[in-house]
Parts: structure tokens; C-alpha cells; sequence
């Protein structure tokens, strides 16, 4: 009977250390490893800069496309009108020869 006293009373003093730990633990896991823990904030970092690469990518190719509106809304530019028409049309004089620019297009 001496024995189980001494382990019910052991057990009485370790139980509470042993809870604190766990829960340090299982926080600390949670911290690292959960859905809001430091592996996450790195990957969505991640993603963050890959978007602001994409983001400058897509503008540095829009601002030219925006330029050329903008010749076409404000007032009309003879020599864009005239690109444009031919472009579209595949009209050229006999003596004119015609180079398209594919990476403006």
C-alpha cells in the first residue's frame, strides 16, 4: 500500500509540470507549423513578391497599350490613325514597304 501512496502522491506533484509542458508543446507546434505559423507567413510572403513581380511585369506591358489610347481618346494622331488602318485593312501603296513591329502588337 506504501508504493501506490508514494505513486498517487508522485503523480499528484508531476501532473501539473507535465500539462504545462504539453500545452508549451502543443503552442509551440501550432506556431511553427499551423495555419498562421512562421512556414506560413514565409509562403505567403512568398506569393506576395512573386505577385509584385507579376504587378510590374503587367504594367511596364500596359503602359504602352494605355499610351496609345490615350493618342486615340484625346485627339486623334494622324500617324496612329494611319498605322491602324493599314493594320487592319492590309492596305499599302505600290511603293511603300511596310514593317510591323510584332512586340507592340
Amino acid at each position: 500500500m506504501q508504493v501506490f501512496d508514494a505513486i498517487r502522491l508522485r503523480a499528484r506533484l508531476i501532473i501539473g509540470p507535465v500539462l504545462g509542458i504539453s500545452l508549451v508543446v502543443y503552442f509551440a507546434y501550432h506556431l511553427v507549423q499551423g495555419d498562421r505559423g512562421l512556414i506560413a507567413w514565409l509562403r505567403l510572403t512568398q506569393q506576395i513578391d512573386e505577385a509584385r513581380t507579376t504587378l510590374a511585369q503587367l504594367e511596364a506591358a500596359r503602359d504602352p497599350l494605355a499610351h496609345r489610347v490615350s493618342l486615340m481618346r484625346d485627339r486623334l494622331d494622324p500617324d496612329l490613325l494611319d498605322e491602324t488602318a493599314r493594320g487592319t485593312l492590309n492596305v499599302v501603296g505600290s511603293d511603300e514597304v511596310v514593317i510591323f513591329n510584332r512586340a507592340e502588337r
